[in-house]
């Protein structure tokens, strides 16, 4: 279903509709696999390849390079492909990567890709029969080659299958997300060698992150009987190696279908040295069939965190699918040496144990996908800080924001790395959080130090109190998301014992209230002189032409962004009536944008957006108002709606994982409104049974008997077999495991949780 057909169906929807897509099976059933494919069409931007969990290889297809649709390098529909790249990025909206294109085909040898109307015309290829699980993938080529693909964490198994007679493979290393025409290109170096025995080669890339290296050492299980170099502009170069920009080598086989011809290629940020060894570790020998059974058993352990019953088997299909995607990423960036590419852009080598990692979208996933990984992924939780604080310390930037492949792109706003730490220090995952401090008080307090777009304007967020609007673009959603990191980085203060400087932080963190106006109920940008911006439009993006007052979003949705002021922001629109009567006017809003709008505002139901991550906590907002029941309806309304196991089954971007651990966590009855507060708010489980396996052997159940289509509601709640009659609860009690019980209902039961002591963020 395309955008505009699917956004006016949600727009025609009453506020408090329920689909009746999920009918309830009567008995447990099987764990469900997922389906890779989920969130490869649309705007979900995922990948159906090989891939280790949280793996530095990403083994997949690729499609496309020139188009939005392809961040990933993959868009289902597409009628060709052009190779088997290494690395990929999951969800994202911007792309990069796709390194080393492994193209097996047949005579005769093209150089160039060809458009994607015109496959013909190059060497991509038609293809068939896709087939893809955790850890492997496979496809039928136009040439008749059958391709396989599996993964160690740092190595990429291929095996092909040819028809008899003569193939040959050609490495790609000028393939990459296309830069315009006229733009200067973005690769500046690139080398290939080959030796006898293995092919190695090195490209730099100026695409999105700017600088970055990769690096490749690449073995075949039968020698070539040719092999040919080109240069820029195909230039031949001969049969040992070659330097320059765009390079490419073809390797000849006089019989290609002689048997199957397996390739071996392992990967490294660091150097060529990086990639032989990691090849030499973990690429050992030429059973095919013995990788794919390791990538497997790994797959298996990560998706049995979470186990259910009861539900619809598509509704199955849709949570372990989002399981997956939430266990791509962050991607391992450290080699099996240690070495890894900091922020500084310098290598560095970890204590033994350690591990680094790259791809942290952080204005996205400090908010349910992180939180999931504490809750579920305790040890991951535990190296993503302890790596999280080596990069705020490394980084000329502070914080980190979006940093990728040994690059901080600074893309989106804010510095929401320092959330990610203050959620885990407040649920107690061990780091040495004072480390950070110097980094986060610098970026905070120090004028000098340089900024990239994501900091913009913090000295007048300072010194003003807000940001004009008329100076720094996005300035309203700038003064929101650094009020919530303020928030975060005071306990990152109070870590590091910096008491000042902690109780400044809350004292600023309330700058939210300095782009709110009290007389429209809404956050909005205001000039220079102090004055509110015109014109203004609640759907509106911006109050002039130029540029932009919100982040990928407009007022009606970023006005709720505040997740740590909650009763502040009701105070100031009036108290819970009033601000409970704004959430209604948010999900029963005309749903129209203005010309311009970003295709990030999707998934509209009124002008609520779930297809991006501004959005994402509003519907459990009812909650703080004494109206649970309304979120309990709106979020199982949107679990039917925007999450469907298709191609296009992810109403937006996943994001790395956040699309995907917001359907898992509200799934499961909870989701973390505030992360940093180290609680949940209580919604409506899918489920009829939930088993949650948490850290140090202790388990989550989640119940919730004769749960159907027909009872998102929840009439009483039992924790470990007491009444439990708030409609939150911390992650202390979580994790120490137990049962929590729902009682479903197909009538609200208004009552729940109405009074003010059991609404979160009150005190009882």
């Amino acid at each position: 279903m395309n955008h505009l057909t699917r956004r006016a169906l949600l727009a025609s929807s009453g506020a408090m509709t329920l689909a009746g897509a999920f009918q309830l099976d009567a008995a447990p059933v099987a764990a469900t696999p997922p389906d890779l494919f989920v969130g490869t069409g649309g705007d979900g931007h995922t990948f159906p390849g090989a891939s280790m969990p949280f793996g530095m290889v990403q083994l997949s297809p690729d499609t496309d390079t020139a188009r939005w649709d392809t961040c990933s390098g993959y868009h289902h529909g597409d009628a060709s492909l052009l190779g088997f790249s290494h690395t990929h990025l999951s969800g994202t909206g911007i792309g990069d990567m796709l390194d080393v294109l492994v193209v097996p085909t047949r005579d005769p040898v093209r150089l160039q890709p060809g458009p994607i109307d015109e496959p013909d015309e190059g060497y991509r290829q038609r293809y068939s029969g896709e087939q893809a699980e955790p850890g492997y993938y496979a496809v039928v080529l136009e040439s008749g080659v059958r391709a396989e693909l599996t993964v160690t964490p740092r190595a990429g198994i291929h095996r092909y299958h040819f028809p008899a007679g003569p193939g040959h493979i050609l490495i790609d290393m000028s393939h990459l997300v296309m830069e315009g025409p006229g733009e200067t290109p973005l690769i500046d170096e690139a080398a290939m060698a080959w030796d006898g025995m293995m092919l190695t080669g090195t490209r730099r890339v100026f695409r999105w992150a700017k600088g970055r290296r990769i690096f490749f050492a690449m073995q075949l299980s039968r020698q070539p009987d040719g092999i040919e170099f080109f240069g820029d502009e195909d230039a031949p170069a001969g049969a040992t190696g070659v330097t320059g920009k765009r390079l490419k080598a073809v390797l000849h086989y006089d019989d290609a279908g002689a048997g199957p011809l397996l390739v071996r290629c392992g990967i490294s940020a660091v150097d060529r040295d990086g990639a032989i060894a990691n090849l030499k570790a973990e690429a050992k020998h030429w059973n095919f069939d013995r990788y794919r059974a390791a990538a497997k058993r790994a797959w298996d352990a990560e998706l049995g965190h979470i186990q259910v019953q009861g539900g619809a088997a598509e509704a199955r299909t849709i949570l372990s699918s989002a399981l997956y995607h939430a266990s791509l990423g962050p991607t391992l960036f450290s080699d099996v040496d240690g070495r890894y590419v900091g922020l500084d852009r310098q290598v560095h080598r970890l204590a033994d144990g350690a591990q680094a990692y790259s791809a942290y979208s952080l204005w996205d996933t400090y908010r349910a996908f992180h939180p999931l990984q504490t809750l579920i992924r305790p040890k991951h939780a535990a190296a993503f800080t302890a790596d999280l604080i080596r990069q705020t310390q490394q980084s000329p930037f502070g914080p980190p924001v979006w940093p990728l492949q040994g690059v901080e792109t600074g893309c989106m706003i804010g510095w929401h790395s320092v959330a990610v730490l203050a959620e885990a220090r407040a649920k107690g995952i061990p780091a040495d959080y004072a480390a950070a401090w110097p980094g986060i008080e610098k970026r905070l307090f120090d004028w000098s130090i340089p900024h990239l777009d994501n900091s913009l304007g913090l000295r007048e967020y300072d010194e003003m109190g807000f940001i004009p609007a008329d100076r720094i673009f996005e300035s309203v959603s700038r003064v929101l998301e650094y009020s919530y990191d303020d928030y975060a980085a005071a306990h990152i203060a109070d870590a590091a014992g910096a008491g000042d400087r902690a109780a400044r932080l809350r004292q600023r963190c309330g700058n939210w209230r300095n782009v709110f106006d009290a007389e429209t109920g809404f956050a909005r940008p205001r000039l220079a002189d102090g004055r509110w911006a015109q014109p203004f439009a609640p759907n509106g993006i911006g109050h002039s032409k130029k540029w932009r007052d919100f982040t990928e979003s407009n007022s009606w949705q970023a006005t709720f962004l505040n997740q740590h002021d909650v009763h502040g922001l009701i105070a100031a629109m009036g108290g819970d009536a009033a601000f409970e009567a704004k959430l209604d006017g948010l999900f029963t809003a005309d749903s129209t944008l203005p010309e311009g709008a970003p295709p990030d505002i999707s998934g509209l139901v009124g002008q609520y957006a779930h297809g991006n991550e501004p959005s994402h906590h509003v519907a459990y907002l009812y909650a703080y108002c004494g109206a649970a029941w309304k979120t309990q309806a709106m979020v199982r309304r949107l679990m039917t709606e925007m999450y469907r196991a298709a191609p296009d089954g992810i109403i937006g971007n996943d994001d790395c994982g956040q699309m995907s651990a917001w359907f898992i966590l509200s799934a499961l009855g909870f989701y973390p409104v505030d992360p940093v507060s180290a609680t949940y708010v209580l919604g409506s489980p899918l489920f009829e049974r939930a088993s949650v396996r948490l850290g140090q052997g202790r388990k989550l159940v989640i119940e919730a008997p004769g749960n159907s289509a027909a009872t998102p509601y929840v009439r009483a709640i039992s924790w470990n077999g007491q009444p439990w009659t708030k409609c939150w609860i911390a992650h202390a009690d979580l994790v120490r495991g137990g049962t929590l019980r729902f009682e479903m209902s197909d009538t609200p039961n208004k009552n729940f949780a109405a009074r003010v002591e059991d609404c979160p963020g009150r005190p009882a």
